[in-house]
């Protein structure tokens, strides 16, 4: 098993796949590809991100006593 190792990593059997990704076909424009995401549903991320960074900011920022309510 383990001595033909090195021969089937040199077969061309993983070359045969070059053209996979050509015949694709890609219909859409190029800036719609970045991770699989529509540019609106990257911006809802982006904005969900930037929630979770603001909550858990004031969260510590209110733990470690750097801020306080005015009504506590």
């Amino acid at each position: 098993m383990l001595d033909d190792l090195r021969e089937q990593a040199d077969s061309a059997v993983f070359l045969e796949d070059e053209d996979a990704f050509s015949d694709r076909g890609l219909s859409a424009p190029a800036y719609t590809l970045f991770l699989g995401m529509t540019p609106v549903q990257r911006f809802i991320i982006a904005l969900m991100v930037m929630m979770t960074v603001c909550i858990l900011s004031a969260f510590c920022l209110l733990v470690t006593e750097k801020i306080a309510f005015p009504f506590l």
